[in-house]
């Protein structure tokens, strides 16, 4: 009877240790949900998204983390828990998207500027024109409004780009003409270009009009219109001999400068192929060079 209550005794004090020892000792559970709720109160860990676990006293950790230093408090919650028989830490660190890696294309060197495009030529007002007309003209024998052809004698260059090349057909227009009477009445003739052709294309253009008169016994005067002083000239001619064939030059302080033949009859004469320079009164815009 002595031996029975002993052994009752005795059991009582073991289910006595057992049940302090697990009070002492939390649940699995318990002690997942109590490091969870530290890790969300924790201003260190707070934005953390991790999830907590625990056996038989084992704490794993999975998720992800901002920082190094979130992750670090969050292994040590985790070791400080009561009951803790080791910690598992298998969270990560977030990468920084402001550390993104540059494209390649953004670090590859900027293509370089687009090439300047070509500027139009642009012959200014002012220049000179010498041409060779293509036909003879004359006060005469030549009509208002009847035009004729010329080929430029010398090229016209701008800023050291050839402009117009020599031997460029240019067109012309007889402004007026008259002949000289026997008794009296003064021979005139007025001669303007009108266009010039350059690379098949045509481009209108405006110069001082040449004006040659003759009163008299072979007086003559010379004037220009719509260009200022000196609007062109009549340099020469390649008439071969006889009269009308030697081609003077006139040169008058603020006129212009035209030159013309006398026949007999003291009629103005311009042969063919005489070289006239002409002023240009209004400037001309021709394509870039490589148009």
């Amino acid at each position: 009877m002595r031996t029975q209550k002993i052994s009752i005794s005795i059991a009582l004090l073991i289910a006595l240790s057992l049940s302090i020892a697990c009070s002492r000792h939390p649940s699995d559970d318990t002690m997942a949900k109590d490091i969870q709720n530290k890790i969300a109160a924790d201003p260190d860990t707070k934005d953390s998204q991790v999830n907590v676990t625990a056996n038989q006293g084992k704490v794993t950790v999975t998720g992800q983390v901002k920082t190094t230093a979130a992750q670090q408090k969050v292994e040590q919650i985790a070791k400080d828990e009561p009951g803790e028989t080791g910690v598992d830490d298998q969270t990560a660190v977030q990468p920084d998207a402001s550390a993104a890696p540059v494209p390649a294309q953004a670090m590859a060197p900027p293509p370089p500027p687009p090439a300047p495009k070509p500027q139009p030529i642009v012959v200014p007002s002012g220049t000179m024109l010498t041409v060779r007309v293509g036909q003879a003209l004359s006060s005469k024998t030549s009509q208002s409004g009847q035009t004729f052809l010329a080929t430029l004698a010398q090229p016209v260059s701008v800023g050291g780009m050839r402009a117009i090349p020599s031997g460029a057909t240019l067109s012309g227009t007889v402004v007026t003409a008259k002949a000289k009477g026997k008794i009296k009445g003064e021979g005139e003739l007025t001669l303007q270009l009108t266009s010039v052709t350059v690379k098949g294309q045509t481009y209108p253009i405006q110069t001082a009009v040449l004006e040659n008169t003759t009163k008299g016994k072979g007086k003559r005067t010379a004037a220009t219109t719509g260009g200022g002083a000196a609007g062109g000239a009549l340099i020469g001619g390649i008439a071969g001999g006889g009269k009308g064939a030697g081609i003077g030059a006139l040169v008058g302080a603020g006129a212009g400068l035209v030159g013309g033949a006398l026949t007999g009859n003291q009629q103005i004469e311009i042969p063919a192929e005489s070289a006239l320079s002409f002023r240009m009164s209004a400037p001309l815009t021709l394509p870039p060079p490589s148009q």
